[in-house]
């Protein structure tokens, strides 16, 4: 480790106590999607950002309209730039919006309590943690400023549990960011090049209504709907078949999530109401896959007369990668990674089976890795799930790694 890496490390040792009450006022504010009230937390942010000394912070609120079409109450972007002259340009991204706390809590779920060396809250992980090593990483990275040439983007967006339509790509396709390179939200100990994608259907089979008595005289809809549930079961068993060749990823996968139907037990059900969740592995084509899908559904009630099925897609997560791990970004990383946690072997790179919002960069053209503040695993960090953590030993590591990847990418 050189001597300005070394000065940046100290600063973040020095700045451990500020760094935790950061990511404490973050877990305490309340940001759940849905319902998504998310322009609360992103003022508390901006004004944070501020506080810190950062001198570019916008807040920039999302159009009323495009917040309903997103499913959301309220919403704004926060982004703060630092710039040290003319060269490359990274932007950090981590999401502040976080899924409802549910039951099942030991502590207050927006209590960002310590317990045993782990803050305890929801959203701490996923992805408060990495909005606070990201926003100190740049405060340290500050302290060689001089000796650098580029600029660096916190990107930070509330809208990543809804698809991120209206956080990062919002962001990129009007111009707020053109980032050369991108680190999006992760974990500590592994680096993520690639994800699934995703499609989600509605699926609406109409048949015609008639008393129970007489179920002769109606069309039965959710019987319709149970030759399509079939189908489908068969078709997810020839899914697991097809493996992908990422490391991370198995093979793709199929999830009925959602039904509803008919009018009263007495009546012959005139509507049933699907929907599904069908995950694509990197070499996937979209395209072919909803044609497959699509003529599946058909083809089950083809031979069922009255009936009508209408196949709605409602969601089009795009696959991340994978980025080659022979990137500078990867490679930055990965020095840093073992230098900083003293280890001997290479930084674990591989895919995950969920979406996120890197693929928007990626989508972009943009070179991309997920990492952050984190366990191996997200069950170990209880991700999504009660009593969500991070430890606080994991949210010094990150943000000193992070920290010097952007010094080796910005140095002159």
């Amino acid at each position: 480790m050189n001597e300005d890496k070394a000065k940046i490390v100290q600063w973040i040792q020095e700045h451990e106590e500020e760094l935790i009450a950061f990511l404490k006022k973050l877990v305490q504010t309340a940001s759940d999607n849905p319902a998504g009230d998310c322009l609360p937390i992103a003022r508390v942010l901006e004004k944070q950002l501020s506080g810190l000394g950062y001198e570019q912070v916008s807040l920039l609120p999302v159009d009323e309209e495009s917040v309903k079409a997103n499913g959301m109450i309220s919403m704004a972007n926060v982004l703060a730039t630092t710039e040290f002259g003319e060269g490359t340009n990274v932007v950090l991204n981590a999401h502040g919006d976080v899924v409802p706390p549910g039951l099942g809590w030991s502590v207050d779920p927006y209590g960002g309590e310590i317990v045993d060396g782990k803050m305890y809250g929801r959203g701490v992980a996923v992805s408060k943690s990495d909005i606070a090593a990201y926003t100190y990483a740049v405060l340290a990275l500050k302290q060689v400023g001089a000796k650098l040439s580029g600029r660096v983007d916190l990107a930070f967006t509330f809208d990543e549990e809804t698809g991120g339509e209206i956080g990062p790509r919002r962001l990129i396709d009007q111009g707020y960011i053109k980032p050369d390179q991108a680190i999006v939200a992760g974990f500590t100990y592994s680096a993520v090049n690639a994800h699934n994608g995703c499609l989600h259907f509605e699926i609406k089979t109409t048949g015609k209504s008639a008393h129970a008595a007489l179920p002769h005289t109606g069309i039965d809809a959710i019987e319709a709907t149970t030759k399509i549930l079939q189908v489908l079961y068969d078709y997810r068993k020839i899914l697991a078949e097809k493996k992908s060749q990422v490391p991370g990823i198995d093979f793709p996968t199929l999830n009925v999530g959602l039904i509803s139907g008919g009018i009263n037990t007495n009546v012959v059900p005139d509507e049933c109401t699907i929907r599904v969740d069908r995950r694509l592995i990197p070499e996937e084509d979209f395209v072919r896959a909803e044609s497959e899908f699509r003529e599946m559904v058909h083809q089950a009630v083809s031979e069922i007369p009255g009936i009508k099925v209408e196949v709605e897609k409602i969601l089009h997560a795009k696959s991340f990668g994978p980025v080659p791990e022979d990137t500078r970004l990867i490679q930055a990383l990965d020095a840093n990674w073992r230098s900083i946690l003293q280890e001997d072997g290479e930084l674990p790179v591989h895919g995950v089976p969920l979406y996120t919002d890197a693929r928007h960069f990626f989508a972009a053209g943009i070179p991309t890795i997920m990492f952050g503040v984190g366990p191996k695993v997200l069950e170990e960090a209880n991700g999504h799930r009660a009593d969500e953590n991070i430890r606080l030993s994991d949210l010094q590591a990150a943000t000193k790694i992070v920290a010097c990847t952007l010094y080796d990418l910005l140095v002159r």
